[in-house]
């Protein structure tokens, strides 16, 4: 094995230990940066490569923005917050209806504005809701986590990993809905069914008020939830056309901010201001760290790998490919899992079993701990902000009982 290639591997396994750690604190960004840069100055990437590497992902930078500006400008007008205390209102003192309630309003906005919306700016807003109603807010906020996860591939748009794994090759509408229908619907009620039994007792010991203050929802929140329809019917369609999501995703955002902010006469710096835009360097920093996998062969010898497997049993090969996946996903976080599996899976034609098996465990497998996912990561954070702190140990005890069945349910479906 070439020196270059162990260091370069060393690298990239530091980096994204690091991306998951975050050692001195320092954002998740800088790690991915400097781990890219690192490949680049002791010369094991040329900067030809790199910058091929961070081209890759134009798609999903375009994406990132778009779905980020709606989601800071829902915040913004008050919809999160609109949406979280009709369910209480709808709960009417009951604390089960109001769990099922908070994970339906989570179910929609994960498939129609991508999970990390619902980590962000769901997360606060059911936490004051809760709160206001007098709940313990712990077992409705373990409902914004695993949501964000278990809906995240209802649609293409629902998580950019989707556009990770798939890249050029996304499949169009009709075609995704077949593949990913049945998987979605088992994923979300298997994990709805778990979950709900974890935390039968917690629900069973307390009482809500029936009606908390309910804030008023303004012109410019009634515009952007007309926005967010909106973009919804322009991502459908592209998908239907076979069209990538970055561009229509980016337009359709910068067009909703631009019209809600006129006619309410706002300035833009707010919403600029409230965009995680350390997502784009970290995102580009991992496509550089991946090119790097492809141009050292080990994308290549998993490819052989699992072309082996699927020559024996393509069923198998799913199986397998499916729950390695899941597992990677809480080892290394599943945004570079999942660009190493869409590198995998774009370097040889695979039956459409397998490749939805790779997306269903980088998209599902996350819910097993906090480290899985950039999501679940962001949803850690927001709970931060509200002092509140849930350990590792914690949730992964939770997420060992709800994500297996809903995983195996899921797999099972799209294998059939």
């Amino acid at each position: 094995m070439p020196s270059d290639a162990i260091w370069a591997w060393s690298i990239i396994v530091v980096a994204t230990a690091c991306v998951i750690i975050r050692p001195f604190r320092l954002p998740e960004a800088i790690w991915a940066v400097l781990g890219a840069g690192a490949l680049v100055l002791l010369g094991l990437l040329s900067w030809q490569d790199a910058l091929l590497g961070t081209e890759k992902g134009i798609d999903v930078y375009l994406f990132l923005i778009g779905m980020m500006l709606i989601a800071e400008l829902a915040r913004l007008e008050g919809l999160f917050d609109y949406l979280a205390a009709l369910a209480v209102e709808y709960a009417a003192g009951s604390p089960q209806r109001l769990f099922l309630l908070i994970y339906i309003v989570g179910t929609v906005v994960t498939v129609l504005l991508s999970n990390d919306a619902t980590a962000i700016v769901l997360t606060p807003a059911v936490y004051a809701a809760t709160r206001a109603a007098g709940a313990k807010p712990l077992p409705y906020l373990f409902v914004c986590a695993f949501i964000s996860n278990a809906a995240s591939f209802v649609l293409p748009i629902s998580n950019p990993a989707n556009l990770v794994v798939f890249g050029a090759r996304m499949p169009q509408l009709s075609e995704w809905l077949r593949l990913f229908a049945l998987p979605s619907v088992a994923s979300i009620v298997l994990t709805y069914i778990v979950l709900r039994l974890t935390q039968q007792r917690a629900l069973k010991e307390e009482t809500i008020a029936r009606s908390v203050p309910h804030p008023k929802l303004g012109r410019g929140g009634k515009l952007t939830a007309v926005g967010i329809v909106a973009i919804g019917v322009v991502l459908v369609t592209a998908s239907a056309l076979d069209k990538q999501l970055g561009l229509p995703t980016f337009i359709c955002g910068v067009v909703t901010a631009a019209i809600v902010l006129l006619i309410s006469r706002q300035s833009p710096l707010p919403v600029l201001k409230g965009v995680s835009w350390s997502v784009l360097p970290l995102v580009g920093g991992l496509f550089v760290m991946v090119e790097t996998l492809i141009k050292t062969g080990v994308i290549g010898q998993l490819s052989a790998l699992l072309h082996q497997a699927v020559a024996q049993s393509a069923p198998k090969a799913a199986w397998s490919v499916g729950i390695a996946t899941a597992i990677a996903d809480n080892i290394a976080n599943n945004l570079p899992v999942g660009l190493v599996a869409g590198s995998v899976a774009a370097s040889d034609h695979l039956p459409a079993p397998v490749v939805s098996a790779i997306l269903i465990g980088v998209d599902l497998g996350p819910n097993l701990s906090v480290t899985g996912s950039l999501a679940t990561i962001l949803w850690l954070v927001a709970l931060r902000r509200e002092k509140i702190e849930v350990g590792a140990w914690p949730f992964l005890k939770l997420g060992m009982l709800v994500t297996p069945p809903a995983l195996i349910a899921a797999l099972a479906a799209a294998i059939r």
